[in-house]
C-alpha cells in the first residue's frame, strides 16, 4: 500500500483542531517532502522520525515520500505529529497494516485512533503539551486516543475516552500489527485530590469585610477592598476560593484544558478553582495573553476562578484598561497578523488598594502626609469605567491590635460556603447562571422591583451619580442578598445594603 492516513490534533489556543496526516510513497529518487504549513519544529520531525524508525529495527522506505498535514492553511507547530508521521510511513510501506481486521474490536486500526507524541531518536515517545484539549476533541469525534505514557493520566480526565498509552514506537507498531494488543489505560484514581483552602476564621474581626466576601462569592461579583496596610485585605482575598461552590465537570475540564495548554500540570489541585495573583509589574500580554504566537494570560488562567490584583493603582493604567471587555464578555480575543485566537476569561476580580500613596489616609495617628494633589493623582490611575464594573466597594478599617488567638474565631469557611452554595443553587435553578452574569433581559426579569422601590432606587442613583450600568450591577447585588436570605422578592433593605457597596461618584 502506498497511501496511508493517520489522524492527529494541532494546538490553536485552547482548541485542538483535527489534522489528517497523509503519507504517499511513489517511485523516484529517495526524498521526503513535508507540506501543510509546517513550522520549524515540524519540519525537523523528518529527521527524528527517520532515526526513530531505523533505531526501532524497521526499514525507512528508499522512495519518494510525500507527507501532507491537512488542512493545508492551518499552521502546525511542535513535535506532536512525530508519532502520527512515523505510523503513516510504516503503514504506507506495508510494515504495519493500515487496517488490522483481526483487531477491530480492540481498536487496532489506524482509522479509529488519533495519535499524539514526540519521538526521540531511539524511538522512545516523549510527552507533549496541550493533551487534554486534544483528548476532549478525540472523544467528541468518537475515536480512541494514542498518547505517550507520561500524558496518559491527563488524557484520562476526558471521561469515556479510550486511552492507549505507549512508551516506545515498537509498542505502537505491535499494537496495530496485532502482535501485542495494548489494553486501554486505566487512571490511577488519584485525580480528584484537592488541597485544603485557608479558613475564613483566621481573619481577626472585619465582620463587614467578611460579609462582602460572602456576597461576592454568592453572586460571583467583583470586589474592591480599600484600606491602610495590614488590615487584612490580602488575607481576606485569599479566602474567597474556599467559599465558592465546587467546579462542575464541564468547568473543571475547561480549567484543566487551559492549564494543559499553558504548560501547567492539570492534575495538581484538581478540580479546585484557580486563584491567580499576578504582581503589579505584570505587562499587558502577561495579564490578558499575547506574544508572537498568542498564549493565555492571567485572566485566562483564572477562568472559573479568582483573579486577585493587589496594590491595584500600582498596575500600569493601560494594562488595567484591557480588563474592561473581558469582565463583561467572559472571553478575550487576541488578534495578530496571522493568528486570531479566542481565550475564555470568565474570572471573578478581587482587588485591593490603599487610600493614598503612603497608605495611611484617615488614620487617627495623623501619619499621612500626602497632599490632595498626590492623592488625586494616585486615584486617577483607576478609570471610572473600570471602577464601574466592580460591584462591591468596601473600606477595610484597621482593627484593634490583639494577639489573643481566641479573637480570631468567628465565621468559618465551612459555614459561609454552605450559605453561598444555597444561594448559588437558587440562581442556577432560576436563571442558569450566577447573578453577576445576568444580561440586560435577565436583569429586567429577575430583578423586578415594586413601583415604590423602583422610584426610591432611581432617586438614590441620581443623588449618588451612578451610571445606568452601575444601577444594573446594584440590582444584581440586591438579587444576591435576597438569595442569601432565601426570599423571592428584592426588598428595600436589600437595595439599601447594595447601595452601601457603591462609591458615591460611580
Amino acid at each position: 500500500m502506498s497511501l496511508a492516513i493517520v489522524y492527529s490534533r494541532a494546538r490553536v489556543g485552547v482548541e485542538a483542531p483535527a489534522v489528517t496526516v497523509e503519507t504517499h510513497l511513489a517511485n523516484g529518487l529517495p526524498a521526503l517532502t513535508l507540506v501543510g504549513l509546517p513550522e520549524t519544529a515540524v519540519k525537523e520531525s523528518k529527521d527524528r522520525v527517520r532515526s526513530a524508525i531505523l533505531n526501532s529495527g524497521f526499514e525507512f522506505p528508499a522512495r519518494r515520500i510525500t507527507l501532507n498535514l491537512a488542512p493545508a492553511d492551518l499552521p502546525k507547530d511542535g513535535g506532536r505529529f512525530d508519532l502520527a508521521i512515523a505510523l503513516g510511513i510504516l503503514a504506507a510501506s506495508g510494515q504495519i497494516p493500515a487496517v488490522s481486521l483481526a483487531q477491530v474490536e480492540c481498536l487496532g486500526e489506524l482509522a479509529q485512533v488519533e495519535c499524539l507524541g514526540e519521538l526521540a531518536l531511539s524511538g522512545a515517545i516523549r510527552s507533549v503539551q496541550g493533551v487534554l484539549p486534544a483528548a476532549l476533541a478525540a472523544r467528541a469525534a468518537g475515536r480512541a486516543f494514542l498518547v505517550p505514557l507520561a500524558n496518559a493520566e491527563e488524557a484520562c480526565l476526558a471521561s469515556g475516552l479510550t486511552v492507549i498509552a505507549v512508551e516506545h514506537l515498537l509498542q505502537a507498531v505491535a499494537h496495530f500489527a496485532g502482535r501485542t494488543v495494548l489494553e486501554p489505560y486505566g487512571a490511577s484514581g488519584l485525580l480528584r485530590e484537592s488541597m485544603p483552602y485557608p479558613d475564613l476564621s483566621d481573619v481577626q474581626g472585619q465582620l463587614s469585610a467578611k460579609r462582602a466576601l460572602v456576597i461576592a462569592a454568592a453572586g460571583s461579583h467583583n470586589l474592591l477592598f480599600t484600606g491602610p496596610p495590614g488590615t487584612g485585605k490580602t488575607l481576606l482575598a485569599s479566602r474567597l476560593p474556599g467559599l465558592l461552590p465546587p467546579l462542575n465537570e464541564q468547568e473543571a475540564l475547561e480549567v484543566a484544558a487551559i492549564q494543559s495548554v499553558a504548560s501547567h500540570v492539570p492534575l495538581k489541585c484538581w478540580p479546585q478553582r484557580p486563584f491567580r495573583q499576578p504582581h503589579h509589574s505584570a505587562s499587558g500580554p502577561a495579564l490578558v495573553g499575547g506574544g508572537s504566537k498568542p498564549q493565555p494570560g492571567e485572566i485566562t488562567l483564572a477562568h472559573h476562578g479568582v483573579l486577585f490584583l493587589d496594590e491595584l493603582p500600582e498596575f500600569d493604567r493601560k494594562v488595567l484598561e484591557v480588563l474592561r471587555e473581558p469582565m463583561e464578555s467572559g472571553f478575550i480575543v487576541i488578534a495578530r497578523a496571522r493568528d486570531r485566537m479566542r481565550f475564555p476569561a470568565r474570572f471573578q476580580l478581587v482587588a485591593a488598594m490603599n487610600p493614598c500613596p503612603c497608605g495611611y489616609l484617615g488614620e487617627p495617628t495623623g501619619r499621612c502626609r500626602c497632599t490632595p494633589e498626590h492623592i488625586q493623582r494616585y486615584r486617577n490611575k483607576l478609570s471610572g469605567p473600570l471602577l464601574d464594573r466592580i460591584d462591591l466597594h468596601l473600606t477595610v478599617a484597621r482593627e484593634t491590635t490583639s494577639l489573643n488567638p481566641a479573637l480570631a474565631c468567628g465565621l468559618t469557611t465551612a459555614s459561609a460556603a454552605a450559605s453561598v452554595a444555597g444561594a448559588r443553587e437558587r440562581q442556577l435553578q432560576r436563571q442558569g447562571c450566577a447573578n453577576a452574569f445576568l444580561d440586560l433581559p435577565g436583569v429586567r426579569s429577575q430583578c423586578r422591583l415594586s413601583a415604590v422601590d423602583n422610584t426610591w432606587l432611581e432617586t438614590a442613583c441620581e443623588r449618588m451619580g451612578l451610571s445606568l450600568r452601575a444601577a444594573h450591577r446594584l440590582l444584581k447585588v440586591a438579587r444576591t442578598l435576597a438569595d442569601l436570605e432565601q426570599v423571592d422578592a428584592i426588598e428595600r433593605k436589600h437595595l439599601a445594603e447594595a447601595l452601601q457597596y457603591r462609591p458615591v461618584s460611580g
